[in-house]
Parts: C-alpha cells; structure tokens; sequence
C-alpha cells in the first residue's frame, strides 16, 4: 500500500482530526517517526489538524530528544474526537495501555504503519496496514511516504527520521544498502550526521546501571542445542538489561518483570543466532507467548517484546519451552 491510500481515506471522510498513537515508553524511533509523519500529513493537507499521543509516557532518550526537536506529545489525545487513528511503531492494541480500549471502541479508521511483523488482532481491526519487515525503522517507511509524493522533508523532519533509523539500527550496524542510501539522502537534506548522532548518546542512570548489574547476578544459563540462553528477572529496565546480557556473551537473553499480576518480557538474541536458526523472536516466540500469558508479543527477529498476566517463573519456563521446541525442529 502507498501513501495516496492513507489520504485517499482521510479525504472520503473529510477528515478534521487524525490521532498519531505510539506505543507505551515510546522510543526514539516511535515519536520521531509519529513526528515526520504528521509534517507530511500537515504539508499536503494544511487544514488537517493532527495530533501525537503516547499512552503511559515515553522512554528517557525520547524526552532527552524533545530537547532537540519541537515535538508536541499529547498524555491525554483527543481518540473519542479522531477522523481517524494512526498507531506508529505499534503492532499489537496492548502496546497503547490506558488507550487501548478506547482504540478497539472506535467506529473510526484504523491506520497502522510499522516495521514489525503484524499481529492478527491488530489487522483485523485495521483498515489500512502498511507493515514491512524489510525497513530498519518505522521511520524509514516513513521517509519513502516523502519519496513517494515527491516531498523534501522539512530540516526538523529530516532530523527525527535521521535519528530514529539510526537509534534502531544500532548506529546503522543492522543497516542494509536502502537504509544507507535513505539516511546519505537525509543528510543530503541537510542534516549534520555529526552534530545529530551524539543525541543518542544517553548517561546511564543509576537505576538502570543496577538493574542491568541485578539482572546479570540472577540469570540462569542454559545450553539449548548449540546456543546459550539467559533467563533472568529484575522490576524494571528489562530490555537494556537484556541487551546486556547479549553483550556479555550470551545468545539469546529473555528478562521479565512483575507489576502486580502484570509481567513483561524482554527478548533478545544476536544476529549469528538469527542468521543460523532462521528463528524470529517476534513471530516465533514473543507472540505465542503473548497468547499462553493471556496478553500480546511481537517485534523483531532479534528483540521482542511481551505483555501479559502471570508470574515471572510461569513465563519464562513457556518461553524456555518455545526456545527448545523451535531450535529442535530447525535441527
């Protein structure tokens, strides 16, 4: 699907308001892509008013941006007033929290753009499901709506989409030739590639320095066919955990974390488990898992996320399960 069919929708509705919605602890690459997108929908429809909400906040890197972008995010979007509704960077309604029941409540249409692979639910709720596995970021199907209606981005357009593709490629390490060519373009534009990626660059917090260090402590180690998994647990920060234990040595790591009767798991794995297993944390794993926790997961080949209900040792003994089952049948 292109561009013209998200305009070809708003334009039947006459529409007056559309939501941009990003999912809870919203990164870089979920405003930044929300923010671009809105500049194009307010350059080629000027009298569209559009509006960028979050449910539960954004992450820390993301407020350290607003520092450097004029990005207006809405803690209450006006959802019961929307023409329509556009989840960014957003493959399962459960990623919008407090917002959530609004959203499946909603008569209205139902746009979502994401790089993740789409969750079941989520397309049949959706009128419009523009999704591609292929592109880095959310932010990059983003860039090719400019490309497509021939559309310069705007300085501070540029710069948001500059600095979500590199937030989640890692610096451009998980790059590949389009995404190199798109952000050569970006900066082609304007954008000082010196001057923007030190923003990324965010001091590590105390809390999140101990709760990387808690969830190294508690993890338990498994050799799972050729591979080693991590499992550990710690209350918060489980994905930079995660992330971690990855760059400790570990293949695969799942971290969790309970609030209340709520759990949340993060998954990881490197790029030569990926590239050797084929297995795709985000299909085959994260969302099955979802499902048994009564909740919803998705995301990458390599990091995933869960939502759910349940007890920690619960979800990852399932988790563990997954892993074994799937690496068995690959072998």
């Amino acid at each position: 699907m292109q561009f013209t069919d998200i305009t070809q929708v708003l334009d039947e509705l006459n529409a007056k308001l559309v939501v941009l919605l990003c999912h809870h602890n919203a990164d870089p690459d979920a405003i930044c892509s929300a923010y671009a997108f809105a500049g194009l929908l307010k350059y080629l429809r000027p009298e569209l008013e559009v509006e960028i909400g979050v449910a539960h906040g954004i992450s820390r890197l993301s407020k350290h941006l607003l520092n450097h972008l004029p990005i207006e995010m809405k803690n209450e979007p006006r959802v019961d007033e929307a023409s329509a509704i556009v989840l960014l960077d957003t493959n399962t309604i459960q990623q919008l929290d407090n917002l959530a029941e609004k959203v499946k409540a909603s008569k209205v249409p139902i746009i979502v753009i994401d790089h993740h692979a789409a969750h079941p639910e989520t397309q049949q709720i959706a009128k419009i499901c523009i999704t591609s596995e292929e592109a880095s970021s959310t932010c990059e199907i983003v860039y090719n709506f400019y490309k497509q209606m021939g559309v310069k981005p705007g300085q501070n357009e540029a710069k948001a989409l500059f600095l979500g593709i590199a937030f989640d490629t890692r610096h451009f390490i998980l790059a590949n030739s389009s995404t190199l060519k798109n952000i050569a373009e970006l900066i082609d534009a304007g954008v000082n590639a010196q001057e923007t990626l030190p923003l990324l660059a965010l001091p590590m917090d105390f809390s999140e320095r101990v709760a990387r260090l808690k969830a190294c402590r508690r993890a338990k180690l498994l050799k799972v066919e050729d591979w080693i998994v991590a499992l550990s647990h710690v209350s918060a920060y489980q994905a930079s955990a995660a992330r971690a234990i990855i760059d400790l040595g570990a293949h695969v790591a799942v971290v969790a974390g309970q609030k209340n009767e709520n759990i949340e798991i993060s998954l990881r794995a490197n790029r030569e488990f990926y590239t050797k297993t084929g297995l795709h944390l985000g299909k085959d794993i994260a969302k099955p898992l979802g499902e048994f926790l009564n909740g919803m997961g998705g995301g990458h080949a390599t990091a995933a996320g869960v939502n759910g209900t349940g007890d920690i040792e619960t979800g990852l003994k399932y988790c563990l399960r997954l892993l074994r089952q799937r690496l068995a049948n690959h072998n």
